[in-house]
């Protein structure tokens, strides 16, 4: 994705399972879970930059002692900055006295992040500021340690304004709208319930108050607990949770459109964001890591006992093919063929905008997050030249020369590294969005790789969702290079419609591909159109999310998905660039080809999973046509 897309968030939960003296012994750290978190976090940096935390909860210590501990951070290296903090200690301490650095019993005592229980979370803002109140984990603070809750988590709900009524009617006094605190007083309202039914139980059964206390410890429910809270939620999402005592969890929404994975030994419960992370910290094959199932919690009790449980019942499995197509990080097995694959897709398309003319194009690739389809192109290109080779060199016959065959071997796929993305000037202009002559030079190009006015030049690249880059950046600094054509191929369908579950795509009129039908539309006399879909949308806009329809549909009916990329080629191409330039996208089709098993494709078919999804099409629609230029949601 050339161009800045914030999106997702990532969460890592550690749960050590053996007493501490154990990862000392075996491991030679009394910090063994801290050093598996920065490691996990690290690893899944690409899933938020804007700000870090972490917690972690030490379990048995007596009371007057401080079990929780948090610390948050949203500095320009958030991770590095949080991972300072909670070592800022332990170094003083290995200074002044190493020797209790092997003593895990006081460390528990008197220094903090040296409990059982641990929760990282990465921040991507899709939605509101970036203050550190606003970061997670957060925490729900009471006086009985079955009542604490900390929360972290990568979600979007749709529905949050609906989700504040039901706190209301719960008797509750929210002072904030925001999805995090939403969810986080739901869970901790019927939390609350669960304490209290217990208390009431065991009070009735003649057991002392102290006692009482870890009887609820050992008996509450966490599936209830998560039953009963999730009941309204609509929307994308993981969510981790602890509590004060030493229960955890971590749940998946019914259609999976959020990922998360677990990985479970005698030695330690693991979950993330992501299976390669997993794998890497832990060193383990990917058989043994495990996807949370849609509807499920992977709850792991205070002693120990872990088991994935029904909060709520799954429907039809929508796991986010943005996923795999950009998101997650490409070492995953499956998300490395199926980057391939989307790229080997392309290879007809692309052969038919060339006219099959090899020897005159350049194959290259924008940004480093295409390389993988990059290569699956690239190798599909290769059998498609290994079969003319064959042919031409079986036609030649008992005629066939040594100079004939070579001449006929030389046919391959041109490759070059044709542009480079100046890091140092992207993270520079950032501070200073209007210096457009700095936006236009992000990318420096190799000179001397493209014939010029003979050769085309074919850029992939992952995604292209404004085109913003793309056309006051790339096109203009690829042009310099002089090729006749310029093909850019997206190895993602267009995006047509707004995410609602945790991608910062939320604008109708920031796609392209909308603004393109809107000009076709225009261009075609059909204006009409724009002005009945209002209509329709308008009526429903005030109907309950499971009666709304997705109207918008109706607009892209009215023209191919070639025209619309022929459109979209013209808007992109400035007065000043010299090639003819094509854009071209990935078929819905072959998407569901490359990757069977996630299908979560609203974005780019309107096909929303939750009847959320709808909702917020429609208010996006609307506010397009109204002249508002803001989320719908």
């Amino acid at each position: 994705m050339s161009e800045l897309i914030k999106h997702e968030c990532g969460i890592a939960l550690i749960r050590l399972l053996k007493p501490l003296g154990y990862y000392l012994s075996k491991y030679g750290t009394s910090f063994y879970g801290l050093n598996k978190l920065h490691l996990l976090m690290q690893k899944q940096q690409n899933r938020g930059q804007d700000g870090a935390g972490i917690a972690n909860i030490k379990f048995d210590l007596n009371p007057g002692n401080r079990y929780i501990n948090r610390i948050r951070s949203n500095s320009q290296t958030p991770i590095i900055d949080v991972f300072k903090q909670a070592f800022q200690k332990i170094r003083k301490l290995q200074n002044e006295h190493p020797d209790r650095l092997l003593d895990t019993d006081w460390l528990k005592q008197n220094l903090e992040f040296t409990g059982e229980l641990f929760l990282g979370h990465l921040r991507y803002g899709t939605f509101g500021s970036n203050l550190i109140e606003n970061l997670h984990p957060v925490v729900r603070n009471n006086n009985w340690m079955t009542k604490n809750l900390v929360l972290a988590g990568n979600f979007n709900m749709t529905n949050v304004d609906e989700l504040f009524q039901k706190l209301i009617e719960l008797g509750q006094y929210p002072v904030e709208t925001s999805d995090t605190i939403t969810i986080l007083e739901k869970i901790g309202h019927f939390l609350d319930e669960e304490n209290e039914i217990l208390y009431r139980n065991f009070k009735e059964s003649g057991i002392k108050k102290k006692e009482i206390s870890l009887k609820i410890a050992e008996q509450i429910e966490l599936q209830n607990v998560l039953k009963n809270s999730s009941d309204n939620w609509d929307g994308g999402y993981v969510i981790a949770g602890l509590l004060g005592h030493g229960d955890s969890f971590v749940l998946r929404d019914p259609a999976g459109i959020r990922p998360a994975f677990y990985y479970k030994d005698d030695e330690v419960v693991v979950a993330a964001s992501e299976r390669p992370v997993i794998q890497t910290a832990f060193n383990v094959v990917a058989e043994k890591v495990h996807e949370i199932k849609p509807g499920y919690a992977l709850i792991i009790k205070k002693n120990g006992k872990v088991n994935e449980l029904l909060y709520k019942n799954p429907i039809e499995k929508k796991s986010c093919s943005f996923e795999r197509i950009y998101f997650s990080r490409g070492t995953d097995k499956d998300i490395y063929k199926e980057r391939k694959k989307l790229g080997s897709l392309l290879a007809p398309q692309i052969l038919k905008a060339i006219d099959y003319d090899l020897t005159n194009t350049v194959f290259s690739y924008i940004p480093n997050t295409a390389s993988v389809a990059f290569y699956g192109l690239i190798e599909e290109l290769e059998t498609f030249c290994n079969k003319i080779k064959k042919d031409k060199i079986l036609n030649l016959g008992v005629r066939a020369t040594s100079k004939d065959i070579e001449n006929i071997l030389k046919l391959k796929p041109r490759v070059e590294k044709v542009a480079v993305k100046d890091i140092k000037m992207r993270t520079f202009i950032t501070e200073d969005i209007q210096r457009d002559d700095l936006v236009a030079h992000v990318y420096d190009i190799t000179y001397g790789t493209v014939k010029k006015r003979v050769d085309n030049l074919v850029i992939i690249d992952d995604s292209i969702v404004r085109g913003t880059t793309l056309k006051k950046s790339i096109l203009r600094i690829i042009d310099r290079l002089g090729p006749k054509r310029i093909i850019v191929a997206s190895s993602a369908p267009q995006i047509r419609y707004p995410d609602c579950y945790g991608i910062d795509m939320a604008i109708l009129n920031d796609f392209i591909a909308f603004k393109a039908v809107i000009e076709l539309l225009n261009e075609t006399n059909q204006q009409n159109l724009i002005n009945e879909i209002y209509k329709k949308s308008k009526k429903q806009e005030n109907l309950p999310k499971e009666e709304i329809i997705n109207h918008v549909k109706d607009i892209y009916k009215a023209f191919s998905h070639e025209r619309i990329s022929e459109k979209i080629s013209d808007i992109l191409t400035s007065k000043d660039i010299k090639a003819e330039v094509k854009i071209i996208y990935q078929t819905i089709e072959d998407l569901h080809e490359a990757c069977p098993n996630h299908t979560g494709d609203w974005y780019f078919t309107g096909n929303y999973p939750t009847p959320g999804g709808n909702k917020v099409v429609n208010k996006s629609f609307i506010n397009y046509c109204e002249g508002r230029n803001e989320r719908a949601y």
